[in-house]
């Protein structure tokens, strides 16, 4: 179930329509920021590469990335700031200011790159992780599973999973050519999925994944059937999950890719549930379910 927390009646029907929150008999209207005493809420969005950089964070002629612009345009939509940036200093700051922080990187986020960005120090690194178990919300977009790759050999039987990739639930792999693939829903009930439907096809750079953390709570699954390429002769797995870290809320999208995935009124209802949700407007029950919707997720192919 889905309950209410005290707020003002702010873009009521269009906090809805995003979240694909339906007003039942017994449930209340959920609205978008915290009660009214409260500060505007602020979310941190973090877009530094150190491995390959995507299109969807990058800055062109000085103007603002598609990701940024969308992030933004949704804080605009819905009463919340977002502060975006590319410098890894920011962890060893002052991170009490925001609600919630966002992550579309990739790459061993501690050291240097092309772009000579500044990393993020190994003392941020710690401070971000344990800012999350204390109770700081976190939301991962894409290539964000593609950050801080495990020690040792790249495979599921490994043993030493990096805190960072403990903390997202998943670690990337590989993927293949951009192509149309089938996203079910299998909690209808978490913020954004009800107006995103029960199946959806669409093209996008589909991430194949591993390394699941056991207590995912899964809401959408990519469904590999008719798929081209030995990445994806895999039973389906989690594309999109939530998960309590500690004390923290972890929210994870494979989306991201391509400019119309950003585009897309659908994914955008996705991302302001799972930012909703991570910045703690919402509740609703993200009891563990991988064994039951996908059971068979950490079985590798290739």
């Amino acid at each position: 179930m889905i309950t209410k927390i005290n707020s003002p009646e702010i873009d009521r029907r269009d906090m809805l329509r995003a979240t694909g929150v339906a007003l039942a008999a017994s449930a209340f209207p959920l609205n978008w920021v915290a009660a009214a005493e409260k500060k505007k809420q602020k979310i941190l969005y973090f877009t530094r590469s150190a491995g390959y950089e995507h299109e969807a964070v990058k800055v062109k002629d000085g103007k603002p990335s598609i990701s940024d612009r969308i992030l933004t345009e949704l804080g605009q939509r819905y009463g919340f700031e977002v502060v975006c940036t590319k410098d890894g200093r920011v962890f060893d700051g002052d991170l009490d200011q925001y609600d919630a922080i966002a992550f579309y990187t990739s790459g061993v986020l501690t050291e240097p790159n092309e772009a000579k960005t500044p990393p993020m120090t190994p003392e941020g690194k710690n401070k971000l992780l344990q800012a999350i178990a204390e109770g700081k919300g976190f939301v991962g977009f894409h290539a964000a599973t593609d950050s801080f790759h495990s020690e040792g050999p790249r495979d599921e039987n490994q043993t030493e999973i990096d805190p960072y990739i403990a903390m997202i639930g998943g670690e990337f792999i590989v993927h293949g050519a951009q192509q149309e693939a089938t996203i079910r829903t299998v909690s209808p009930e978490f913020p954004g999925v009800r107006d995103f439907g029960n199946v959806q096809k669409l093209k996008e750079e589909w991430y194949t994944l591993k390394n699941f953390a056991k207590d995912l709570h899964v809401i959408l699954v990519e469904d590999n059937e008719g798929m081209k390429g030995d990445c994806y002769q895999r039973p389906p797995f989690p594309a999109t999950w939530a998960r309590i870290h500690g004390k923290g809320r972890v929210f994870y999208t494979s989306f991201g890719h391509r400019d119309d995935i950003w585009t897309n009124a659908r994914v955008q209802g996705i991302i302001a549930g799972g930012l909703a949700w991570a910045m703690g407007n919402v509740t609703v029950d993200v009891t563990p379910n991988m064994d039951t919707v996908t059971p068979k997720a950490s079985q590798l192919k290739y």
